[in-house]
């Protein structure tokens, strides 16, 4: 059976959804995924950095998700109720991939200088062109690879401020701690991907406006051109 993508026009309430599911219905499900894939999928990948891994991850809590739906009351969004099952899902995948302790141990906090100060979630910028497309793509790129190389405790809580804009109290009761570490772990987080960031672009300022290869046999080939045709309509004699 094929399920329509819904997720910009389906108004369909949360708690609608979770009662038709709890009835068994399967296209009521399929809404809500629609609805929070993006959303659950980011917090199992900055877990698992691992594609398949995570969306293998999403699918199980999905599942879970949809069998125990009976025990979501709504005291809770869905979509928090949700994301700290797939939490949960990548958690166990972790450590039964690397045989170790969850990735987000509660006594992991960095001291910072700081730890209420919070900055606004990373701005949305629309584009209007595909050169502006492109340098979206590679700016994503940048952003990914950091994210990637944060530390553990603080890559889950980064993901879930700045990218899916969850609020504190949100982020802490996903993943089940207190808000004061939320916040210095999303402060030091910040920090971290700022400094990451300007040191990979410093390290690439040689490569701007890079004139190799292609672009410059382009050059070449033109102005050779150009002066082969001043040659070829130079009048006799001159």
């Amino acid at each position: 059976m094929l399920y329509p993508d819904q997720s910009t026009t389906d108004t369909t309430s949360d708690a609608e959804l979770a009662q038709r599911m709890s009835a068994g219905d399967t296209v009521a499900l399929a809404r809500v995924m629609r609805r929070y894939n993006q959303s659950l999928y980011r917090a199992a990948r900055s877990i698992l950095k691992n594609e398949q891994d995570a969306e293998e991850a999403v699918q199980d809590a999905y599942l879970k998700g949809y069998r125990n739906i009976g025990q979501f009351h709504g005291q809770a969004k869905l979509s928090t109720w949700l994301t700290r099952i797939v939490i949960n899902e990548a958690l166990a995948r972790q450590r039964k991939h690397r045989r170790r302790a969850a990735i987000i141990p509660i006594d992991a906090d960095a001291a910072v200088d700081s730890p209420t100060a919070e900055d606004s979630p990373m701005p949305k910028v629309t584009s209007a062109s595909p050169e502006r497309d492109a340098e979206r793509a590679e700016v994503r790129r940048l952003i990914e690879r950091n994210i990637d190389k944060l530390p553990d405790a603080f890559r889950c809580v980064f993901v879930l401020r700045a990218l899916e804009e969850m609020t504190v109290e949100e982020t802490a009761s996903c993943l089940g701690i207190a808000e004061a570490t939320v916040r210095s772990r999303y402060f030091r987080a910040r920090g971290l991907m700022r400094e990451a960031i300007a040191r990979e672009i410093d390290l690439n300022h040689e490569d701007a406006f890079s004139f190799a290869g292609t672009r410059c046999d382009r050059i070449v080939a033109g102005v050779m051109a150009r002066l082969a045709g001043e040659v070829n309509n130079a009048p006799a004699g001159s």
